[in-house]
């Protein structure tokens, strides 16, 4: 196998102190305009909602204004939370996307809401959405209502009716199940779809469940091989003491989000210094910091290449998609992210 990995991104659109969404906005569509001419694989955005760090609430406006920005890359969903939504309006937005950027749209979806119960009432205030129990079945829905042939609905007055998500399909995006745990694994396996292990959230378990996904899989005829990568929280810079700096204002969101507390915008890097120095170093968010860092990949762009390569040679993985954590500096500029644009440069020109 190719040692050296194939790169992508994943972006929740990042909202630091001082920054509204539209300047976080128009900093993540120039970050995937670089990727794209620096020859990344992929970019995908998340889907998370009423979080004040994060403003990637709506993947398929972010795609096709990503896909209007670019020429090549693929732009995709990383993922849409398929629990806060209609089958038919999945298939419906992502099957108008191909049509836009032909064969260069991906649809990840995930099982999971995406925020907390409160929001995930507010999306389904307007009619029953897909249930998390009937997710294995929306999946199957949305394959047959993005292909040429649609679907077929057998009403209760026993007529048969067509259903097609656009009216003259050419061509389907392709469909990737994500998740943590071994559900997404085990149910990509049996219906023959890539999967993706959400390594940038929970590393636990990462063997076994590709293991079980590549053993148990079924050949369907899109896909007759197992397709799957890992994604990684990456910080990139000059030297390895900036990009650890650089990590400390997601690593320390993180720590917060994992222990309960109230959560603002990210902190810029001297704001996250100054926080660190007030806070005990044997307590609990240094101590959470401190496991979180050990599976990043943090350093200068000869150290992250070398953990990259190795990454992808353990986990029998081509391509390997990052999740450009770095943080800002009080003085750079609200509309642009110098450390994840940094990230990204210093990594395809050390592979």
């Amino acid at each position: 196998m190719n040692t050296t990995p194939r790169l992508s991104v994943l972006d929740l659109v990042p909202v630091r102190s001082g920054q509204t969404s539209a300047q976080a906005l128009t900093a993540s569509l120039d970050l995937v305009a670089l990727a794209d001419r620096l020859g990344f694989e992929r970019y995908w955005f998340a889907e998370h909602h009423n979080m004040a760090a994060v403003a990637a609430s709506s993947p398929p406006v972010m795609i096709a204004a990503a896909a209007s920005r670019t020429s090549r890359i693929r732009v995709g969903s990383g993922g849409v939370m398929l629990p806060n939504h209609a089958p038919l309006v999945v298939a419906e937005q992502f099957a108008a996307l191909e049509a836009v950027a032909p064969g260069r749209i991906d649809l990840g979806i995930g099982r999971a809401p995406g925020s907390d119960p409160v929001i995930t009432s507010l999306l389904r205030a307007t009619g029953p959405t897909a249930d998390v129990d009937r997710f294995p079945q929306h999946v199957t829905d949305i394959l047959s209502l993005m292909g040429p042939d649609g679907a077929r609905l057998r009403l209760t007055s026993g007529d048969v009716y067509d259903v097609r998500a656009t009216p003259a399909a050419a061509g389907v995006p392709t469909v990737w199940l994500l998740g943590s745990s071994d559900y997404s694994a085990r149910l990509a396996a049996e219906l023959g779809l890539p999967y993706v292990f959400a390594n940038h959230f929970s590393g636990q378990g990462m063997d076994q469940i590709l293991a079980l996904y590549r053993d148990g899989y079924r050949p369907s005829e899109a896909h007759p091989e197992p397709r799957t990568f890992l994604t990684a929280n990456a910080v990139v810079a000059p030297t390895s003491d900036e990009a650890h700096d650089r990590a400390l204002p997601q690593l320390r969101q993180m720590a917060r989000l994992r222990s309960g507390m109230r959560l603002g915008p990210l902190e810029t890097v001297e704001e996250a210094v100054r926080a660190t120095a007030g806070e005990p170093a044997d307590g609990a968010i240094a101590q959470s910091i401190e496991a979180m860092r050990a599976r990043w990949l943090i350093g200068d762009g000869a150290e992250v290449a070398a953990e990259l390569r190795g990454l992808a040679e353990r986990h029998g993985v081509e391509e390997v998609m990052l999740v450009p954590v770095a943080g800002s500096r009080d003085d750079e500029p609200l509309d642009a992210t110098p450390g994840r644009t940094r990230t990204l440069e210093l990594l395809a020109g050390a592979l």
